[in-house]
């Protein structure tokens, strides 16, 4: 049974795991935070970046020091569902002679699973993934199958190479708990990554964190006290979203329609993680206001007008955090 003193030891440990990943990956601290926190609250989340960021390096090195089994699937347009789940073959009991049709899992049966360039397959595909990532199982010949626990899907996307893309669908969006944008490092960051990275030597990474050890952190996050007044609060900011019931004109003006209600769920999900993250035992509203962005920014569509003046969702929750307060 897990005590205070257990779960304490664990939350010491997540500044280790942080220095462990910054061994191998240079800066992208706030990209880092935010994976932590999606996988600590138990969803997953969509990672965009141009090519060269170390998108790829970044969560492959995060599994290492978690010690959890790590698996990518390059998305290209020939995907097919089988080539993600699994598929039977057909195999001769050796004893009997007798041929019989066997479940052999695909890649997605790992702890974490990297989705590089989700965009470049066919809806068909990419809906493969919304039942693991819903229900944390696969169902496949009517039978269930059921995935590795903790689950965590890292899907990638390339914003700039727009040609022979498939835009995810709203609903598979949606159940991307964050949407993380990359930027490129500062100057100083991309120095260091021509002097660590062009030599012999490659850190050793130690295991900081177990499965079941994560698994037990997740189950924290959701006890981390949040005050009724931080869940109203974030309740007004997700409603606020919708230009039908939005305070705010610039709301009104730029979009066509805003979040649903599991961007509140979200939203108090991973302002507990980000405590749990921090050390603390108790969400405050920062917490909310600094992940608003990535929970919210893949949630709000845009109208054309926003689109023609160069409007981006970020503006908009800048400016509507602006206009709704915490009372």
């Amino acid at each position: 049974m897990e005590t205070l003193e257990y779960y304490k030891s664990l939350v010491g440990r997540l500044p280790l795991l942080k220095q462990e990943i910054a061994k191998i990956i240079v800066g992208q601290q706030e990209a880092i935070n935010e994976i932590l926190i999606t996988l600590l609250a138990g969803g997953h989340c969509l990672l965009e970046g141009v090519p060269g960021l170390a998108k790829t390096l970044m969560v492959k090195t995060m599994s290492e020091a978690l010690d959890m089994s790590f698996k990518r699937i390059q998305f290209t347009p020939d995907l097919m569902p089988g080539d993600i789940v699994g598929t039977e073959i057909l195999e001769e009991d050796h004893q009997t002679g007798q041929k019989i049709f066997k479940f052999s899992k695909g890649p997605l049966f790992a702890h974490v699973v990297l989705a590089d360039e989700i965009n470049r397959t066919p809806p068909k595909t990419q809906s493969a993934l919304l039942e693991a990532m819903q229900e944390g199982k696969v169902t496949y010949a009517g039978t269930d199958y059921t995935l590795p626990k903790p689950f965590l899907i890292i899907a990638t996307q390339n914003p700039i190479e727009q040609a022979g893309t498939y835009p995810l669908p709203e609903a598979q969006l949606d159940r991307f708990l964050l949407y993380i944008k990359l930027s490129y490092p500062s100057e100083q960051e991309e120095l260091d990554v021509l002097k660590s990275t062009t030599g012999t030597n490659r850190p050793e990474l130690k295991t900081v964190l177990t499965g079941e050890e994560i698994a037990a952190l997740q189950k924290l996050t959701r006890q981390v006290h949040i005050s009724d007044e931080l869940i109203t609060y974030i309740n007004r900011v997700v409603r606020a979203t919708r230009p039908q019931d939005t305070p705010s004109a610039y709301v009104k003006q730029w979009c066509d329609w805003g979040a649903g209600p599991r961007a509140g769920q979200a939203l108090v999900l991973c302002a507990k993680a980000k405590a749990v993250l921090n050390e603390r035992y108790s969400v405050i509203p920062e917490d909310i206001q600094t992940l608003a962005y990535p929970i919210l920014r893949h949630r709000m569509a845009l109208n054309f007008k926003a689109e023609a003046e160069g409007i981006t969702t970020d503006q908009v929750i800048a400016q509507l955090l602006k206009d709704v307060l915490v009372s």
